[in-house]
């Protein structure tokens, strides 16, 4: 796990939009999405759109059209990996 994505799963322990982790990270949106891309593909965030209870499954081609309307959650594997760290 990389410094960012340790970051990112920090802001993570509650539902959180793009927007916000955006400003609490202070990430530029592309590096944000990419390291959003690398923690999904771990099984270390689940991604919810359109609202924060609709459960989104990760498709590495329509990701970037939607990323910046998602809210995303830490996983049990992802706050285990993060904790332990």
């Amino acid at each position: 796990m990389t410094d960012t994505e340790y970051d990112i799963l920090d802001e993570l322990y509650f539902v959180t939009p793009f927007t916000t982790l955006r400003e609490k990270t202070n990430l530029p949106a592309a590096e944000l999405e990419h390291s959003l891309r690398g923690l999904l593909e771990q099984d270390y965030i689940k991604c919810f759109y359109p609202d924060p209870d609709t459960e989104l499954a990760y498709e590495v081609t329509s990701f970037g059209a939607l990323v910046r309307d998602c809210y995303f959650l830490a996983t049990k594997p992802g706050l285990l990996a993060h904790n332990s760290r």
